[in-house]
C-alpha cells in the first residue's frame, strides 16, 4: 500500500496541481498561501494514505485538507481583524461538507489572466504562470529564461505578494483589457508545452503537455478572436503529433528531419491543419501562426515524402522579421544547416551576441552541428561539450554524446 499511495499522490500532483491551486487561490486571492496549503495537504497524504488507504476521491480529499489548513491559518489572523476571509472559507467548507466528493470548477484560465495583470512586472508574468498553474519549480523556470534560480525565486515571491496587495480580481478580463494580457497567457501555455517536450521524457512529461494543450483548447474556445489562440492550439497539436515517433525510437533523441512520418499522429495533424485553414491572417501574422506553418510544412512530408526547405526558410525569415528572438534565430540557423547551407547557418550564429547565448543550450547544439558540417572539428567538439553540459535531459545528452563521439 505505501508504494501504491505514493504513486497515486504523484499522479494527483502531476495531473491536478494547477487545478487545485487555482481553485484555492480564486477564493483566497493569495497564491502563495494556496500553494503552501496544498503542499501541506500533500505531506499529510503521504503520512495518512499508506495507513488508512486511498480515498475514494483523492483530489477532493486534498482540496478539503488544504482548505482546512487555510481556515486554521485564517483564524490566526483574527488578531488583525481579518474575519471576512475566514468566514468565506467556512461557508465554502459547509457547502463542501454536504457533498464531500463533489465537483469543483476549474479556475486555471482565471488565474492565468490574474498573473498577466498589468500590475505584475512583464518579465515575471510567464514564469509566475508556469509555477502557479503548472507547478514548475523556480530552478527549471530560471533555466528556461536564462536567469539565476535565486533571482527567479525572488521575482516570483514579489509577484505573488503584489497580487494579494493589489487585490487583483480573479476573472477573465473584459474585451478592452484583453490585448495587453492575452499574449502573456498564450506565451505561458506555449512555454509550458515546450518545457515538457524535452526529448527522452516523452512518457514522463505527457501529463504537462496534455495540460498545456487543454489550456490552449479552452483559451481558443473562450476567446476565438484574435485568431492567434487558434494558431497556438494548431502549433501545439502539430508538435504533439510527433511525440509517438520519439516514444518508439530506439535512440535517445531523433531530429525531426530523421523521424519516420508514418509514426506521427495523423489525427492531430489533420485537426491542426483544419484549425490553421480557419485562421484569417490580416496584416501581421502572430509568431504562433508562423511557427505553426513551419510545423505544418514539416508535417506535409507525411504526404510528399520530402521536406520543403525553401518554404521553411522563408517562413523563418518572416518570423525573425516580426519576432527577432534568440530562439527563432537559432532555429533558423538549424533549418539552414539541415537544408545544406552550413555557411549561412554559421553566419546567423556568429551574428548573435555572446552573452545572449552563453547558457542557451540549443545554440551550442546547433553550433556543434554547423561546425562539424564545416569541417571544424575542434570548434565542433568544444560546442558539443558545452551543449552536453547545459542539457538537463539525459536523452539529449546521450544523443549529443553520440554525435560528439562520431567526430
Amino acid at each position: 500500500m505505501p508504494a501504491q499511495a505514493e504513486q497515486e499522490i504523484a499522479r494527483v500532483a502531476r495531473d491536478t496541481y494547477g487545478r487545485l491551486v487555482a481553485y484555492l487561490a480564486a477564493r483566497t486571492r493569495d497564491i502563495a498561501a494556496a500553494e503552501d496549503a496544498l503542499s501541506e495537504a500533500f505531506l499529510r497524504a503521504l503520512s495518512t494514505w499508506p495507513q488508512s488507504g486511498l480515498p475514494q476521491n483523492p483530489e477532493a480529499w486534498l482540496m478539503t485538507t488544504a482548505r482546512r489548513i487555510l481556515i486554521d491559518d485564517a483564524r490566526k489572523l483574527r488578531a488583525q481583524g481579518n474575519y471576512a476571509y475566514e468566514q468565506s472559507l467556512l461557508e465554502e467548507a459547509a457547502v463542501e461538507a454536504e457533498d464531500p466528493d463533489g465537483f469543483f470548477p476549474d479556475e486555471r484560465l482565471k488565474l492565468l489572466f490574474v498573473c498577466a495583470h498589468p500590475a505584475i512586472d512583464l518579465a515575471v508574468r510567464t514564469p509566475l504562470m508556469l509555477q502557479s498553474i503548472l507547478g514548475l519549480d523556480a530552478k527549471r523556470i530560471a533555466s528556461a529564461f536564462i536567469v539565476a534560480p535565486t533571482t527567479m525565486g525572488q521575482r516570483l515571491v514579489r509577484a505573488k505578494r503584489k497580487i494579494l496587495q493589489a487585490n487583483i480580481p480573479f476573472r477573465v478580463p473584459a474585451a478592452d483589457e484583453l490585448p495587453q494580457r492575452l499574449h502573456a497567457v498564450q506565451e505561458t501555455i506555449y512555454a509550458a508545452y515546450t518545457a515538457a517536450g524535452q526529448a527522452g521524457k516523452v512518457a514522463e512529461q505527457s501529463g504537462l503537455r496534455s495540460e498545456a494543450i487543454w489550456l490552449a483548447r479552452i483559451l481558443s474556445a473562450a476567446l476565438p478572436e484574435p485568431s492567434s489562440s487558434r494558431s497556438l492550439l494548431g502549433l501545439l497539436l502539430l508538435m504533439e503529433s510527433r511525440k509517438p515517433s520519439m516514444a518508439k525510437a530506439s535512440t535517445p533523441y531523433v531530429p525531426i528531419a530523421e523521424q519516420d512520418p508514418a509514426s506521427w499522429n495523423h489525427a492531430l495533424i489533420n485537426e491542426a491543419n483544419t484549425l490553421l485553414q480557419s485562421v484569417s491572417v490580416d496584416g501581421k501574422p502572430s509568431h504562433f501562426h508562423l511557427e505553426a506553418c513551419i510545423a505544418a510544412v514539416h508535417a506535409a512530408r507525411l504526404r510528399t515524402g520530402v521536406t520543403d526547405w525553401p518554404s521553411i526558410l522563408q517562413l523563418y525569415r518572416l518570423l525573425l522579421k516580426g519576432n527577432p528572438t534568440i530562439g527563432a534565430a537559432v532555429s533558423y540557423a538549424a533549418a539552414l544547416a539541415e537544408s545544406g547551407a552550413a555557411d549561412a547557418a554559421d553566419s546567423v550564429l556568429q551574428s548573435l551576441r555572446a552573452h545572449d547565448v552563453d547558457i542557451y543550450q540549443p545554440y551550442w547544439a546547433v553550433r556543434a552541428q554547423v561546425k562539424a558540417m564545416r569541417k571544424e572539428p575542434a570548434e565542433a567538439l568544444a560546442a558539443y561539450e558545452r551543449a552536453i553540459a547545459l542539457s538537463a535531459d539525459a536523452g539529449v545528452q546521450r544523443f549529443l554524446q553520440q554525435r560528439r563521439d562520431a567526430l
